[in-house]
């Protein structure tokens, strides 16, 4: 039972679609968090430069 046949190639080609859009929302998310960080640490800084 290989890929052979249009039922399998498709169960196939879902499973690996599913796996790389959830590669892809996990680093959007990651890339999300770091710029909330950045933003948060950048304005930590600057309120302690002007105390």
């Amino acid at each position: 039972m290989g890929r052979n046949n249009e039922r399998n190639i498709k169960k196939h080609n879902d499973k690996l679609h599913k796996e790389q859009d959830k590669a892809k929302k996990a680093a959007m998310a990651r890339k999300e968090k770091l710029k909330q960080i950045t933003k948060q640490f950048n304005a930590n800084k600057q309120d302690e430069t002007t105390n």
